[in-house]
């Protein structure tokens, strides 16, 4: 007797892709979160990061503001909400300030937690039917914006426990293997006319638009990262105090801040060590450099005889690559080294390990506008005085990632999961 035919599956509809999705984010950002003590993630170690259970009220209000407020169906979980965890949209209204965000000893986490579990319960609801397109996209957006915040939340979670004498571990168990090294090759793109930013259907931030057009110089890209091994050749060179290899405002920031190894690094018995999510290790040589400023990489190109990438050289090359690597998911929550070469002509692990500075600054692309209302600040008003950086980092979930994307800080910034792939001019 022949087995009964499977009945044909129904295609899956928007509206529960969008609902599946949304618990998906959801559920990653308190498994990020499960670790902590309610201590923890109460803490703020500099008034750039965040505490923990900010994050996790943030990414809750978001929805709240912007998705549900102002529902027939909808009343706020609590009003006082509405300032303590707005970070920046001034047409919202006001703000706490950010430096004082570890003030907030109240509302206490189980509170927080009680203030997740009851947006989540309107949004699902909401969800169970489709979506008009204004708020379908909204929370996109949203999603996206948390995601964002899951990659926060371990960077802050790691500078927070780099400060405490006791190194404690984030995650246990040490991720890396022994790997031969590998020699960084020069891959050369032709140069030309060429269409840069995102067109088409799916996702992607305003910054990544309009489409437009640019001219790029024929340049190489190096096949794989600059690693901690040969960073700590820089350093080892005097790079740190060596000001004809600095920008101006780089070395200055150098001097008047003590600048002598990268962030995390501790000279012990003549061995550098780093901080991790792990703990504290010696540096492994092979793996990519992370935790640099954009003043750190550029000084450290300067020194190898090569420069940074501008931002569209460095989308031009991940056209051709596809997205994978050691992004969130592989749980490594550290740059890996490169166990086996690239195909030949490809850039190695372009994607993930470590966000790689460009030479190009956070600019409008030509006929850009942000948005009208408070989504409008999501990120134009940022548009002076950053640097773009591109690919991910072992912290970011791949979802997140296409080749438009365009991440962003101030030059200064070493606290993330950033590091450097070199580049340079080749003749035409």
């Amino acid at each position: 007797m022949l087995p009964p035919r499977p009945r044909p599956r129904a295609a899956t509809s928007p509206a529960l892709d969008l609902a599946a999705r949304y618990d998906g984010v959801r559920r990653q950002t308190v498994a990020l979160a499960a670790p902590l003590s309610a201590e923890d993630g109460a803490l703020q170690s500099m008034p750039d990061a965040s505490p923990v259970k900010w994050h996790l009220a943030h990414t809750t209000w978001f929805f709240e503001t912007f998705v549900l407020e102002g529902r027939a169906d909808y009343a706020p979980f609590d009003p006082a909400f509405r300032v303590l965890f707005n970070s920046y949209y001034v047409g919202v209204g006001e703000r706490h300030p950010r430096p004082e965000r570890g003030l907030l000893s109240r509302p206490d986490l189980a509170s927080v937690r009680a203030y997740r579990a009851y947006v989540d319960t309107a949004m699902r609801s909401l969800l169970t039917a489709p979506c008009d397109p204004v708020t379908a996209a909204r929370i996109e957006l949203g999603l996206n914006h948390e995601q964002q915040h899951q990659e926060l939340i371990l960077t802050d979670v790691k500078h927070l426990f780099s400060r405490n004498p006791a190194a404690p571990v984030y995650r246990a168990g040490w991720p890396l293997a022994q790997v031969r090294p590998g020699r960084a090759e020069w891959i050369g793109y032709a140069g030309g006319l060429d269409d840069f930013g995102h067109a088409g259907p799916g996702f992607a931030f305003d910054n990544e638009s309009p489409r437009h057009r640019a001219y790029l110089a024929p340049f190489a890209l190096a096949s794989r990262p600059v690693t901690h091994g040969e960073f700590a050749s820089f350093v080892g060179d005097g790079g740190y105090r060596r000001p004809e290899l600095w920008l101006a405002a780089g070395y200055d920031v150098v001097v008047a801040r003590g600048w002598n190894a990268p962030l995390y690094w501790q000279a012990d018995a003549g061995t550098w060590t780093t901080f991790t999510l792990h703990g504290r290790v010696a540096i492994d040589a092979h793996t990519p450099m992370c935790h640099l400023s954009f003043y750190e990489a550029d000084a450290y190109a300067r020194w190898a005889g090569a420069r940074l990438p501008t931002e569209l050289e460095w989308e031009r090359a991940a056209r051709e690559v596809p997205i994978a690597g050691n992004l969130l998911e592989s749980g490594a929550l550290h740059p890996m080294p490169l166990a086996e070469p690239s195909p030949a002509r490809t850039p190695a692990q372009l994607w993930g390990d470590v966000w790689e500075w460009t030479r190009s600054d956070y600019a409008p692309y030509p006929g850009y506008v942000a948005p009208n209302g408070a989504l409008g600040e999501y990120n134009g008003k940022f548009m002076s005085g950053q640097y773009v950086l591109r690919g991910g980092s072992c912290a970011t979930p791949a979802s997140h990632l296409r080749p438009t994307y365009r991440n962003f800080f101030a030059p200064d910034t070493r606290w993330q999961f950033s590091g450097v792939r070199l580049a340079r001019d080749i003749a035409a």
